[in-house]
């Protein structure tokens, strides 16, 4: 018998076809990622990818990796992602394992591990739980130490925004996927604010919880809530720098749209669970102002 959980994360690391093959021309999620496993992954490392789709990301370790186990869970991807490994240079140093990523562990200890199952606001996909119980059986297994983990951290960040939900002249106040630069019936009210800021190397939790006061600049309504989430993929310690993959936005609707002044304070509030629903977060939101400018 299967509880909501087990269906959750089985969900969780099912997602259609589709849009995995649509990925593969994302060159911002691609060339970021390029570059921070070029980065991380040495000459004769071994490297573990927890989650591959199609494959590419455990294809860039495999320029430099002696060994790439790339783990899926959706047999379809399986099949798709074998086929188009054997067509590629390298393909060769990967070896694409139907399992679940909740349970499954390298037959021998790795120097990196990859796993991108990230959506906005750490939302519907796993990210927060695979990597969890990933570091805890790995350390039970092969000790302390862990391998170099891809992404190390990822920045959640929101703001209010002025956001249009007419269609046509129908009115649809629903989630919106936006493009950066895209500010097509969209007004940014205030800056955002940084709410979580979670690192993969500690224990990570589940639950966020926030509130925050937002300076608003200016004059309109707060019809919607702008998440940004950057991913932390690699840290250049010599150029004290890091190289990052800024996901597409996402806004949410407010269920009550708030009038707002330039120099009002916007209080916003909102908890939700890492790995559920978009509208898990949706409803939860708050937002009021509390004083006036």
């Amino acid at each position: 018998m299967t509880t909501q959980e087990d269906d959750d994360n089985y969900l969780g690391q099912f997602i259609p076809l589709q849009y995995h093959l649509a990925m593969l021309k994302d060159k911002n999620r691609m060339q970021s990622f390029k570059a921070a496993i070029d980065y991380a992954v040495a000459p004769g490392s071994k490297v573990l990818e927890l989650g591959g789709g199609t494959g590419v990301l455990s294809w860039f370790a495999a320029a430099k990796a002696d060994k790439v186990w790339c783990v899926e869970f959706n047999p379809d991807l399986v099949n798709v992602s074998r086929r188009i490994l054997e067509k590629n240079h390298n393909g060769h140093k990967v070896e694409v394992v139907q399992a679940n990523a909740f349970d499954y562990l390298p037959p021998e200890p790795v120097d990196v591990m990859i796993c991108e199952m990230i959506h906005v606001a750490m939302l519907r996909e796993k990210q927060v739980e695979v990597v969890e119980s990933f570091k805890h059986r790995y350390q039970q297994r092969f000790g302390a130490t862990l391998p170099l983990l891809m992404p190390t951290a990822a920045i959640l960040a929101v703001q209010p925004l002025q956001q249009e939900f007419i269609f046509e002249g129908y009115y649809a106040p629903i989630s919106m996927v936006q493009d950066f630069g895209d500010q097509e019936g969209c007004i940014e009210l205030a800056e955002p604010l940084v709410y979580s800021v979670l690192d993969f190397t500690q224990h990570t939790e589940r639950d966020i919880s926030w509130e925050g006061f937002f300076i608003i600049t200016e004059n309109g309504t707060v019809s919607a809530l702008r998440f940004i989430t950057k991913n932390v993929l690699a840290i250049l310690e010599e150029e004290k720098s890091t190289i990052d993959w800024l996901n597409r936005y996402m806004a949410l609707p407010l269920a009550s749209p708030v009038r707002v002044q330039s120099g009002d304070t916007l209080r916003v509030a909102f908890s939700y669970r890492t790995g559920g629903s978009i509208l898990s977060l949706q409803n939860a939101l708050q937002a009021e102002v509390v004083t006036n400018g």
